[in-house]
């Protein structure tokens, strides 16, 4: 078996010019400057949804700091939700390769656009995606990366197992797979790479830690619950989406309502539905996160199963990486 260690170098870490092949995964109202910043002291790679940021402005400022904290062994770069539920897409593209940064995530949707500007103004593009098909799509499509997510990541998750995926896609791709999913300890690390990853993008893990931007209750949750604690829900987005199986969560259900589900069915109205629901949800979300409430949807995935505490990033990614 393949092993991970402290001086291994992979395509990832080539590609970002980090020290470990990690990449601190983009994570809804969690990932902030801070983090970020963090994760490029330690030598991985950091990412922060574009949408974590109300206005373009907003967005701008956050590049200029990155860019002035950044550190030799370290990058960082935005996630971009690329489909037409993101009415902000095409400005977050513009702001980001105006300003410029390593690397762009792209989420749910075609890349091609993301793919040309980007490469435009030197930035490489890292696509999520969950299938061989779509795979060699964006590998046409010109994508320097693609990130498998597989059935254990957190939030929008894949449906085959880390193995199958990493596998699968290693084999049939040129370009670089990073395992998405099922990551909190060495040894998943070390797992990943003997599928065929070059790297791996880490999430629920930083959720519980001292720099993350949601609330100590949310950070204690991921303490306290564990792998067998998660479950799928379409409540938050309309897609299905992992989440800590609290007791308001049980109480609301895991399955979308018969009116969303009748709507759905309309293909004039589908995407309206969605766009809605997309809303809707991330602003509950948002409440969950960032004030303590009795409404609490609380995302992650399996991998807080290994979080024991909460701690800052630097010792999250020591324990990753020895």
């Amino acid at each position: 078996m393949k092993k991970f260690s402290n001086t291994m170098q992979t395509k990832l870490t080539q590609l970002l010019n980090i020290k470990h092949p990690i990449i601190q995964a983009p994570m809804f109202l969690v990932s902030n400057v801070v983090m970020v910043t963090e994760a490029m002291k330690a030598g991985i790679a950091g990412c922060i949804p574009a949408l974590n940021y109300r206005t373009l402005d907003e967005l701008r400022v956050a590049i200029k700091e990155l860019k002035a904290n950044k550190v030799d062994g370290g990058s960082f770069g935005f996630n971009l939700i690329v489909n037409k539920s993101n009415i902000k897409y095409k400005g977050q593209l513009e702001v980001i390769c105006e300003e410029g940064c390593d690397f762009i995530i792209t989420s749910l949707g075609s890349p091609e656009e993301t793919i040309r500007q980007a490469h435009a103004v030197g930035i490489k593009v890292f696509c999520d995606v969950t299938d061989l098909k779509f795979a060699k799509k964006v590998e046409q499509l010109g994508a320097d990366a693609a990130i498998a997510v597989n059935n254990e990541a957190g939030g929008h998750r894949g449906n085959l197992t880390p193995e199958q995926l990493t596998n699968l896609l290693s084999t049939e791709l040129s370009i670089p797979v990073i395992s998405a999913g099922g990551v909190g300890c060495k040894a998943d690390i070390d797992n990943m790479l003997s599928y065929g990853a070059e790297g791996v993008s880490v999430g629920s893990p930083f959720i519980a830690s001292i720099e993350a931007s949601v609330t100590d209750d949310y950070k204690q949750a991921c303490v306290d619950y564990g792998a067998e604690d998660i479950i799928m829900t379409e409540r938050i987005s309309g897609t299905p989406c992992t989440v800590i199986n609290t007791p308001y969560v049980q109480k609301i259900g895991t399955k979308a309502t018969w009116i969303e589900n009748l709507l759905n069915k309309n293909k004039s109205l589908k995407k309206w539905v969605k766009m809605v629901r997309f809303s809707i949800g991330m602003k509950a979300t948002e409440k969950a996160a960032k004030k303590a409430t009795y409404k609490t949807v609380w995302v992650a995935g399996p991998s807080i199963e290994h979080t024991t505490a909460i701690l800052p990033v630097k010792d999250i990614v020591y324990k990753l990486t020895n």
